[in-house]
């Protein structure tokens, strides 16, 4: 992040003392240079991946950390499996190509499905969560290894995948708490928290997601994948995992495919035009927009998703730097000076900046399920009463690879595989259920 955009955070209240030190220590980057670096960093150690990334360590040296940067495609997943594939032969980075796949996977899967969305929203809204969320928030969850867990989720914006199951199967198997209310508290404060990786994941643990399995924490494999010093500092609390039962659901619904075409919003060339972007996606200039003109450019945060899901000071510094390089980028991609804000009201910002500008329509990428997706119907409908078109891009690859999501990863990954779909088209060996990971998909 630019010494510009830290500044400019800091004079904001946006960033608190002493937290982007924690956050450089930790390596999450929130501009497309710094991601880029961290791959190149990465790609040499992708090779280890395979064996390294079950560890759960200070720092988590084992694992990329680029989960954030590719939430909201500061650089995308074909970036980043191009980059390591174009090292390595796709036999000895497999593990690393799959995981940042299942991020795109799981967004096709909702995307297919997305009642399966609305009725997480509607299941969390109906909990008495707030008690539950305090206790989270301060830790005091009564487990000395959950208790860990949460407080470097709070502090941190990260936790490593193992920690992430561990603490979601405790959540819902052990302690018997909603697991609506545990994704809630990790979407809140995860930077790579994702509507599609992380509900879906939760949905896994609990047995919702593939009916009939569930995800259980047991000791052995805590005292096997934790560090030792983390081992010795935790030790209090392994009792909980000795002997794991599962909560089976009462109720697992359908999850049938309802949206397999998405509807079409097109842009008109003829129109005077101004391009939006959103903390979605973060790289405009590498979609089908880059090659488009446009009269002006509009950045913006969502707060108001920003303040129903209670993001803390911490997550929404990071979008905002995410977004402000977003805005420096566009700037010089476009030649065109961009204008950045935090709206508060999405609809009267993008009409106020339309009508300023004189333009008839207004171009944006396509966002994947989840709040600012959820808006899209409502903004469609007042602009277009101001006079304004909302026209929504998507990017080739991302329609190809929903198609492929209508079941589960495995057919997913082979079909990319047959079709051709890794970037790079390596040779790879046929595929077979025990070469799958096994660990919930958040890399």
């Amino acid at each position: 992040m630019s010494a510009v955009i830290l500044t400019a955070l800091q004079s904001s209240g946006l960033a608190e003392p002493g937290y982007w030190t924690t956050l450089w220590k930790m390596i999450f980057p929130s501009d497309r240079i710094g991601a880029l670096a961290q791959l190149q960093d990465f790609t040499p150690k992708s090779t280890r991946y395979s064996w390294q990334r079950n560890a759960v360590t200070h720092g988590h040296a084992g694992v990329s950390r680029l989960s954030p940067a590719i939430r909201h495609r500061l650089i995308s997943e074909d970036e980043a499996a191009a980059n390591v594939l174009a090292v390595h032969p796709l036999t000895k980075v497999e593990k690393f190509i799959q995981e940042i796949y299942w991020r795109r996977y799981w967004k096709g899967w909702l995307s297919l499905r997305p009642a399966v969305w609305t009725n997480y929203l509607t299941a969390f809204h109906r909990l008495d969560s707030h008690e539950i969320l305090a206790r989270a928030e301060d830790s005091n969850l009564g487990n000395l290894v959950i208790n860990h867990f949460a407080r470097e989720l709070v502090e941190t914006g990260y936790l490593h995948n193992h920690a992430r199951m561990w603490f979601a199967a405790w959540w819902i198997h052990e302690a018997r708490l909603p697991w609506e209310i545990g994704a809630a508290f990790f979407y809140r404060h995860l930077l790579d928290g994702d509507p599609a990786s992380n509900t879906l994941s939760w949905r896994w643990v609990a047995g919702l997601q593939t009916p009939g399995k569930t995800y259980l924490a047991r000791r052995s494999n805590l005292e096997k994948y934790l560090s030792p010093e983390l081992l010795e500092e935790l030790h209090g609390g392994l009792a909980a995992f000795e002997n794991p039962t599962a909560y089976l659901p009462e109720y697992i619904p359908t999850n049938a495919i309802t949206q397999r075409i998405l509807e079409n919003h097109p842009s008109d060339p003829t129109l005077a035009t101004g391009l939006w972007i959103h903390e979605e996606d973060l790289t405009p200039e590498t979609s089908p927009l880059g090659k488009q003109a446009f009269k002006s450019i509009l950045t913006t945060g969502h707060a108001a998703a920003w303040a129903d899901f209670a993001f803390p000071v911490r997550k929404k510094a990071w979008l905002e730097a995410g977004l402000a390089d977003a805005a420096l980028r566009a700037g010089q991609a476009w030649s065109v000076p961009p204008r950045f804000e935090i709206a508060a009201h999405l609809s009267a910002s993008l009409s106020q900046w339309a009508q300023q500008q004189g333009l008839s329509q207004i171009v944006t990428l396509r966002p994947d399920i989840g709040p600012l997706a959820d808006e899209i119907p409502s903004l469609i409908s007042h602009l277009k009463s101001a006079g304004i078109r909302l026209a929504l891009v998507d990017r080739p690859r991302d329609l190809e690879l929903r198609l492929l999501a209508g079941s589960g990863f495995f057919k997913f990954w082979e079909t990319m595989g047959k079709k051709n779909l890794i970037p790079g088209n390596p040779s790879r060996p046929p595929m077979n259920e025990q070469t799958l990971p096994r660990q919930l998909p958040l890399i």
